[in-house]
């Protein structure tokens, strides 16, 4: 028999494969160890160093998953060929060895290993060459059995779930309101911008009450990871990916559940926690220790804050916007103009904490933010040693916070902070200061302050204006 008709037999009992495109460049164990690695909440690109893949490959894993990890067994079962084993079977087939010899050395039936070398071969060659990568290919591609989901066979069933996903918000006469919302374009809800109005059900919330209107027709059954595995996995259901804004996050990608639960503090080390910071400070009895924070407004702006913890004397740091804010198009890690970037708050702090004399600046405790994050550097030039409270602990800093709370009445939320000026901001400080406190008391801030001014040395005496 020729080479072609053997080609065409071949062809025949595989039967007729479109071109699948080119094979991929990672394995089915390196999916496994890139998935394993978000599953502990590690970012992207540091999964993508640990499976051996390069970034664009596992970012393109990630999108077409919308996040919602696979759950792929660690080992496939014994009863299907590795990759291991193709490769030991195309070096032995390259050297001439027979079908029942390369049975015999992997433990195989003689057939397991015909039909391999058969069905797996190169068919993009004039011979049926075998290649241990483009069989691996094949197999894993032709492993690929994926079950219609509920939602594709069931009409009635997605209209229902979607209406309640999607569906109109009407007055009394049943005119909608509310407005539209951004062209969807595949990335998370807006920043600060309007998100359309509809009856945004939530999955759990779908799936629960089916029962309860449809009590007697099972076929209107679905579970609430079904919905979103429609919303969020390519091509696993009917739904639209538009939809997931009309979930309560507005997120187009799922976050695993491990990286929910963590948050980007890398500026955060052991050495400045709060459980670091010295015992003095925690009985009030020392003064010089501060408490930090911003005041948020509208349009990214803010006012930073500092409280002293034995005084409650305060001082507000303005933060004016940078030259460029609302001209420069915001571009991703571009440079901070809204007036509190790490460097420009490090360095407005660092202006307004060193007319202090040096023994009312002894530490400062702040929130987790961002915007301390050039804190070593704020060390260095001040002298002064940073702390950060646990997350979720606002207790930690209450005098701080309690002020934030008070200064809402000058500075409520939703207004735009960055018009008032320093001196403007002086002129508030200097009115919280000169309240008589319960807790000193009845004396003022400033008097105590003052106060503490005095019983320095005189070559550190600073004023209070």
């Amino acid at each position: 028999m020729g080479s072609v008709e053997r080609h065409k037999q071949v062809r025949a009992y595989r039967g007729l494969m479109p071109s699948a495109g080119r094979p991929s460049v990672a394995w089915r164990e390196d999916r496994v160890r890139f998935w394993t690695v978000i599953a502990r909440g590690v970012k992207t690109e540091d999964a993508c160093s640990a499976a051996g893949v390069s970034g664009p490959v596992g970012f393109r894993w990630f999108r077409h998953a919308g996040g919602v990890n696979p759950c792929l067994p660690d080992e496939v079962s014994g009863r299907y060929l590795s990759f291991p084993e193709r490769e030991d079977i195309a070096v032995w087939h390259a050297q001439g060895a027979g079908i029942r010899e390369i049975a015999r050395r992997l433990g195989r039936a003689p057939s397991t290993v015909s039909r391999e070398l058969r069905r797996n071969a190169s068919t993009r060659t004039y011979k049926l060459d075998y290649r241990a990568s483009t069989a691996q290919w094949h197999a894993e591609r032709r492993a690929r059995r994926p079950k219609t989901a509920k939602l594709v066979d069931n009409p009635r069933l997605r209209a229902c779930v979607q209406a309640r996903l999607s569906g109109d918000v009407t007055d009394a006469g049943g005119n909608q309101v509310g407005p539209k919302g951004p062209a969807w374009k595949g990335r998370n809800k807006p920043h600060r911008g309007d998100r359309g109005w509809v009856t945004a059900w939530s999955p759990e919330q779908i799936a629960r009450r089916l029962p309860v209107e449809f009590p007697d027709d099972e076929d209107m059954r679905i579970s609430h990871e079904a919905i979103y595995q429609a919303l969020y996995v390519e091509g696993r259901g009917a739904l639209k990916r538009e939809l997931v804004a009309c979930l309560r996050t507005g997120r187009a990608l799922r976050v695993p559940r491990a990286r929910s639960r963590q948050k980007a503090w890398a500026h955060v080390t052991d050495k400045v926690l709060l459980s670091e910071r010295p015992a003095e400070a925690e009985d009030r009895a020392v003064p010089g220790h501060w408490e930090g924070d911003l005041v948020i407004g509208l349009k990214r702006s803010a006012i930073g804050t500092l409280v002293e913890r034995t005084t409650r004397f305060t001082m507000l740091v303005h933060l004016p916007r940078e030259e460029g804010y609302g001209v420069v198009p915001r571009t991703k890690n571009g440079p901070a103009l809204a007036g509190y970037g790490a460097i420009t708050m490090k360095n407005a702090l660092a202006r307004t904490m060193t007319t202090l004399p040096e023994q009312l600046r002894r530490s400062l405790t702040w929130d987790r933010g961002k915007e301390l994050s050039a804190h070593p550097a704020f060390t260095v030039e001040t002298d002064i040693p940073v702390y950060f409270a646990d997350p979720h602990s606002p207790w930690q800093r209450g005098t701080n916070e309690n002020t934030n709370g008070l200064l809402r009445q000058y500075f409520p939320k939703g207004t735009d902070l960055s018009r008032w000026n320093s001196e403007e901001l002086q002129a508030v400080a200097a009115v919280f200061n000169n309240r008589p406190r319960k807790t000193l008391g009845w004396r003022t801030p400033a008097e105590v302050f003052t106060k503490q001014l005095r019983s320095l040395p005189p070559a550190s005496v600073a004023t209070t204006d």
